[in-house]
């Protein structure tokens, strides 16, 4: 295996973990202190209160950092997060991210939304700048987490492995995210599960193609996650080279 290090010769992340598996954890990618005040931040954006759950109405609601100011530039800046992602996608293969991105606030103790559909990401832009499901996709997944995320916390699901299968299924195809989404659940739906849990700071990087769904919070606490494509120097094909190719290769 050609599992790429870093500069100091301790590798950040498990390189073969993540072409087996299609993710891979980097713990304390940010500090702790900085993920709880980017979470106080997005509190008072949604107008909620962590000490009110009377007002915990939705299943969901919707925050973000658009502008990558304070704690939110502090982590997408983190050095280890560039050196893992040098890691995987090689240096020069990924563009620097600004601000976290979209940030699904779930909420404990109501009825789930309907929004838990095994998937893949829109990962490839059109002309018109939509985003489409592809099989040569120019984005892959990164998670934040912003807040304790235990196994009954609506931590993402991931279906370990299902990159290949969602890889073959869209070969050569282009799709719209809602015609993707039976193809790549049909395809993978012998994947064992695997659960995006772990402390504020923490982040999984999530091949492209990994098939992945939300989950229902059975927990106490509101989950805050946020997820933001990483824009790729080129699409992703297995003919190509680096971690990203290797994990849909077909002599894996």
């Amino acid at each position: 295996m050609d599992t790429v290090v870093s500069v100091s010769g301790m590798a950040i992340v498990d390189v073969d973990r993540f072409v087996a598996d299609g993710f891979v954890k980097l713990e304390a990618a940010a500090p702790r202190e900085v993920a709880d005040a980017a979470r106080a931040l997005l509190w008072q954006q949604i107008g909620l209160s962590p000490h009110d759950p009377t007002g915990w109405k939705e299943p969901v609601v919707w925050a973000s950092d658009l502008t990558g100011e304070g704690p939110f530039g502090e982590i997408m800046g983190s050095a280890r997060l560039a050196g893992a992602l040098d890691e995987i996608c090689g240096p020069g293969g990924w563009g620097p991210r600004g601000a976290l991105g979209m940030v699904p606030v779930r909420f404990p103790r109501l009825d789930p939304a309907d929004d838990r559909g095994w998937h893949i990401d829109a990962n490839a832009a059109q002309p018109d700048g939509t985003y489409l499901c592809s099989g040569r996709p120019e984005t892959m997944l990164l998670l934040t987490l912003l807040s304790d995320v235990g196994p009954d916390d609506a931590p993402t699901r991931i279906r370990v492995g299902s990159h290949r299968d969602a890889a073959a299924v869209l070969a050569g195809r282009v799709l719209d995210p809602f015609e993707a989404g039976p193809l790549v659940d049909a395809a993978s739906s012998h994947r064992p599960q695997a659960y995006a849990t772990g402390r504020p700071g923490d982040m999984y990087l999530v091949h492209p193609f990994t098939v992945h769904a939300a989950d229902e919070h059975r927990g106490d606490e509101p989950r805050f996650m946020a997820q933001a494509p990483v824009f790729l120097a080129e699409p992703v094909s297995p003919e190509g080279s680096g971690a990203l190719a290797r994990a849909i290769a077909d002599d894996v």
